[in-house]
């Protein structure tokens, strides 16, 4: 067993796709995860599952959600490990950016290089970003409401599904899986 983190794109946002976190949990719960947890309430789940468990999680939730609520929600998932890696590897820390404007957009699939080569890096200025793997981290200065860098651009480029959180959510979410709390 292991620590994940799964990320949901587009639940309680704005009014939107209401989704009560209990019945989220109780979803992850009934799949057979343990540990299951919430941070705040915008679709960010931790919970222990073996590898293979972890694998189906996704689907499985996705479904889960649509028959239950009619609502369509991608969720992408993230080990302990592997999400301490994206916050040590954000390369837009190293130029001294406020960590306000840092972001990360977590894709389900890792895109090929002719399929990041053709995204646009003057699509949305002042902004930023650069792929890395199965991330893309982002600044943006001017805020997500005022990026040009959208989930559906990215996917739609990427040919795969993406979820954005801030860097301070990600820090928070790996200090919850190391039992710390702020």
């Amino acid at each position: 067993m292991s620590t994940h983190v799964a990320f949901l794109r587009g639940i309680n946002v704005g009014g939107k796709n209401l989704l009560p976190m209990q019945l989220l949990m109780c979803m992850f719960e009934s799949l057979g995860c343990e540990a299951v947890r919430t941070y705040i309430q915008s679709g960010n789940v931790l919970f222990e599952a073996s590898e293979a468990l972890a694998r189906r999680v996704p689907q499985a939730i996705s479904r889960a959600i649509l028959a239950g609520t009619r609502l369509g929600v991608p969720v992408v998932i993230r080990t302990a490990e592997e999400l301490a890696g994206v916050a040590r590897r954000n390369p837009f820390r190293k130029t001294g950016a406020d960590p306000r404007t840092l972001h990360v957009a977590f894709l389900a699939d890792e895109p090929s290089a002719a399929q990041v080569a053709a995204l646009d890096p003057r699509r949305s200025p002042p902004d930023e970003f650069m792929v890395r793997g199965r991330e893309i981290y982002l600044r943006l200065p001017w805020g997500v409401a005022r990026s040009r860098l959208t989930n559906a651009y990215f996917d739609s480029g990427l040919a795969t599904v993406s979820t954005l959180r801030s860097m301070g959510t990600v820090e928070k979410l790996l200090d919850l899986c190391r039992g710390q709390s702020r």
